[in-house]
């Protein structure tokens, strides 16, 4: 390092006169000791370090990253050298283009001119260009992104979202030119045509990654017929560095976000971002992203035809196979005449049975009562009268004893042939005589 400060000293006492320090002079005799001012001192050095180095490269590791309101990023490159830490101020303007995010602790080569702050007396790095250090650590920053990310469970696979079979539009997160969005738009629309949004975003380079995450999260913030029913995110093939928006935890996180189902397609099929971990489904490249996303609308055609013909032939087997079983259950089935004359012959034969079985009743029953009615002929009263007997009747009621009938005045004796009225001799004679005069011809006497 002495050598090279060595240099730069000697180029300056070598150096030309210059008008840019005023009216002093450098003094050309060596034995006389030049005074500097401080501003005289700021603008020499500004002067030989811009000269001595028109562009520059440095590699060193990126500390105390800031992005300015304004879009400028500042930071310092750090090394650690014999154990001490050597600082260079950056500075980043943002117009500047590079196609690397800036991150802390990245080890990158930046690419540049040096300027001098008169002001301070300062120095520092106007960056032009940004290149990750080395593919290993590119990788390393990658790998402990993907355990962080997987650690929260946003690659699990219960998180994942079917695909879903007919797309009626799909949305397309990729650059509006070049081969990719071609491939895909030909893919699906010889496939199966469906309604296709495009997205334009950069698919890399500083500010890619917030392109492409505000693409998915718009996405997802349509309503209606014009809201997607998936999502692909595609981009061509590149280095481990082009690819690096698809590794940026914010774009991870939208994808994970999303309720539509999203379907990655970057880079070839050997390449691997964080977003083919978190997405629903995974293409090998855009053009198979195009292929998964909708069926081929002709083998649908043609597999329904065969299901069709299938079905078709399945329901005629149907119909001859119940024909053949009606045909046989219809010969089992007897004539419905025959049905009614079997009815009608078991109901005579049961007529025939009931009559048989009633006669036989009422004859049992004819005997019955002519048996009842002469055993009641022959214990009858009217047999005993006809054996020369009678009965004294005292109204409905029989007087059974003498002492009965001499309480009346009147009775009634009946004979086999016939009934008369008589008198008791409890009645006075008048009376017995007056009924003498009233009835003259009643030549029965008194029975007492």
């Amino acid at each position: 390092m002495s050598d090279f400060f060595d240099d730069i000293i000697s180029e300056v006492s070598e150096a030309p006169k210059t008008n840019t320090l005023g009216p002093s002079e450098i003094p050309q005799t060596p034995q006389v000791e030049k005074v500097f001012s401080v501003a005289e001192f700021s603008m020499v050095l500004k002067e030989i370090l811009e000269g001595a180095f028109k562009k520059i490269k440095i590699k060193g590791e990126i500390q105390g990253l800031k992005r300015h309101s304004s879009g400028t990023y500042y930071f310092d490159l750090k090394e650690n050298y014999g154990g001490k830490d050597y600082i260079l101020n950056c500075v980043l303007w943002k117009w500047t283009k590079i196609d690397v995010k800036l991150e802390e602790g990245l080890e990158v080569v930046i690419g540049g001119k040096i300027t001098a702050y008169t002001g301070r007396s300062s120095y520092q790095i106007t960056v032009e260009s940004v290149e990750v250090a080395g593919i290993g650590a590119l990788l390393k920053l990658i790998e402990e992104r993907k355990q962080k990310l997987a650690a929260e469970g946003l690659f699990d696979e219960k998180y994942k979202k079917p695909i879903p079979l007919f797309p009626r539009t799909i949305g397309v997160v990729t650059s509006p030119t070049g081969a990719v969005i071609q491939d895909i738009i030909h893919r699906i629309t010889d496939r199966c045509p469906t309604r296709i949004i495009v997205y334009p975003v950069a698919v890399q380079g500083e500010g890619a990654d917030i392109q492409i995450t505000e693409a998915i999260n718009n996405f997802n913030k349509i309503q209606g017929q014009n809201r997607p029913d998936v999502i692909i995110v595609a981009r061509g093939g590149g280095s481990v560095q082009d690819l690096m928006p698809f590794n940026e935890e914010n774009v991870v996180r939208a994808v994970f976000a999303s309720t539509i189902p999203v379907i990655s397609a970057v880079g070839h099929e050997t390449d691997t971002t964080l977003i083919d971990y978190v997405s629903d489904l995974r293409a090998p490249t855009p053009t198979g992203a195009a292929e998964k996303a909708v069926p081929v609308r002709s083998d649908l055609i043609r597999n329904i035809k065969e299901k069709e013909n299938f079905l078709t032939n399945t329901i005629f087997r149907m119909f001859e196979t119940f024909g053949l079983k009606i045909k046989s259950l219809a010969s089992a089935i007897k004539n419905p005449t025959q049905y009614i004359g079997d009815a009608i012959q078991r109901l005579d034969d049961k007529s025939s049975k009931l009559d048989l079985l009633i006669s036989s009743k009422l004859n049992s029953l004819s005997d019955k009562v002519n048996f009842a009615s002469k055993m009641l002929e022959s214990y009858s009263f009217k047999n005993v009268l006809k054996r020369g007997y009678s009965i004294v009747w005292n109204g409905n009621e029989t007087i059974s004893s003498k002492d009965d009938l001499q309480k009346l005045s009147t009775a009634t004796i009946e004979f086999a042939n016939g009934k008369v009225d008589i008198f008791t001799t409890s009645q006075p004679q008048q009376k017995h005589k007056k009924n003498k005069k009233e009835a003259p011809q009643n030549l029965q006497g008194d029975l007492f």
